[in-house]
């Protein structure tokens, strides 16, 4: 990829291993509103369209509404926002590659479908030091990933056009993602899903090693 000028990360399961922190937050919304908890295999699956749809897929057969998982949100929500970096961390070899990155000039950004508040919260957590051009998660009347609102609000805030940006992710949703806002897409495989299922979406690319993102924006 010649003249990349962008590059738009994903966060969840592509700068940071949060699911066990999701998993606890989900589990104990659950626990408190008397509804069995689940593995935090099942939640990996669960993640990745926002906490509306992580709650909803957690919830019982018979329980996946919109009132229930209106009931359950403020626990959700308590329990995360105190516990959101107790275990979660980036992954190996990530902080290395965004300060490269960030040290040759190119622009970055974080493009998530997790709440606003704790998007920022952990990107300037674990990543203090990184000039990010926009830090996005979900927010009121902004439609959720895979949906392009967020990658075009990025391209806008940036002032980088589509052919000298690359858009990196774990998910289905990722992929789907910058398939609809026309941008390049590297698939990372130590992320929440398969190879195997990531290569069915035909990314741009696919890598195993964050140090290779580096290579591809020359």
């Amino acid at each position: 990829m010649n003249g990349a000028e962008l590059v738009i990360f994903d966060l969840d399961g592509t700068l940071l291993d949060t699911i066990a922190d999701l998993a606890a937050a989900a589990n104990a919304a659950l626990k408190q509103n008397g509804f069995p908890v689940r593995t935090q295999e099942e939640c990996q699956r669960f993640v990745g369209n926002g906490v509306n749809k992580l709650l909803e897929r957690a919830l019982p057969d018979g329980h996946k509404t919109a009132l229930d998982v209106e009931k359950i949100r403020p626990a959700f929500f308590a329990y995360y926002d105190a516990h959101l970096t107790d275990v979660t961390r980036p992954y190996p070899g990530i902080p290395e590659v965004i300060s490269q990155l960030a040290g040759r000039g190119i622009k970055l950004a974080v493009a998530s479908n997790k709440y606003q508040s704790a998007t920022e919260k952990l990107v300037k957590h674990f990543f203090p030091q990184i000039p990010f051009a926009a830090v996005l998660g979900q927010r009121e009347r902004i439609a959720v990933k895979p949906d392009p609102a967020i990658v075009e609000e990025i391209l806008w805030l940036s002032g980088v056009s589509r052919e000298e940006t690359l858009y990196v992710g774990d998910s289905d949703v990722d992929m789907q993602t910058a398939h609809n806002a026309g941008v390049r897409v590297c698939a990372v495989t130590w992320g929440f899903r398969s190879r195997e299922e990531l290569a069915t979406f035909k990314p741009d690319f696919i890598t195993d090693k964050p140090a290779e993102i580096a290579d591809m924006v020359f």
